[in-house]
């Protein structure tokens, strides 16, 4: 069973020098027939909603996360008719209306034991913004951090392929670009003056989670 959009967030580089670790956290899409514990992986944190899910995955611990919090329905509609949903400009007004989400999802990767995957559907949206924050977070310089997510954008391609579906990745390359911009500007501009560690503490993420997760991902 292939993989999908999945890897290692080790080896990336640092602000001041150095990588990541490896072998600590990875991001995937949804890994269904993959065995994880061969790949390193001993956590699963999922971010989609309960009506996403299938069979759990077998030998490894599993954390629920609903990261969208689906029944707030007016804060996606509003999203929907902004033109804004499924592209990575609904990021910012994301993360101003769901400190409690993100925090949510923050305190079960640094709850978990290294080897922790956290997985969406194709791992682009919900998976690319938590990758964003923890990259951040960790110091990680932010072109590599816009490489990461703009990854995904070809990883999917032969995936969507595959099966028959349409690739979202052109479409909104093309709404980007009637805003005068791309996907990886987006990534850069949301970085921006952006304080992660700042932004957890007030989401209600532990000081001592945040301090676990730099020491994890900056102890190559």
């Amino acid at each position: 069973m292939e993989w999908v959009n999945a890897r290692d967030l080790g080896g990336l580089p640092l602000v001041g020098g150095g990588v990541t670790a490896s072998g600590v956290y990875f991001r995937s899409a949804d890994p269904i027939g993959v065995a994880l514990p061969g790949a390193g992986v001993r956590t699963v944190v999922d971010l989609r909603a309960d009506h996403e899910r299938g069979e759990p995955p077998e030998g490894v611990e599993l954390v629920c996360v609903d990261f969208d919090d689906w029944p707030d329905e007016a804060f996606w509609a509003e999203l929907r008719a902004s033109g804004l949903f499924g592209t990575p400009l609904y990021y910012r007004p994301f993360l101003d209306a769901k400190g409690a989400q993100v925090a949510a999802v923050f305190r079960a990767l640094a709850a978990a034991e290294p080897g922790v995957l956290f997985h969406c559907a194709i791992g682009r949206d919900r998976t690319g913004l938590v990758a964003i924050l923890l990259l951040s977070l960790a110091g990680v310089e932010p072109q590599a951090i816009a490489d990461d997510y703009a990854r995904s954008t070809e990883e999917l391609r032969p995936h969507f392929a595959a099966q028959g579906r349409d690739d979202h990745g052109p479409y909104i390359a093309d709404l980007l670009a009637g805003r005068g911009t791309t996907t990886r500007q987006v990534v850069l501009d949301l970085l921006d003056g952006f304080d992660a560690r700042a932004y957890l503490l007030a989401a209600g993420v532990p000081e001592t989670d945040l301090d676990t997760l730099v020491n994890r991902l900056t102890s190559a």
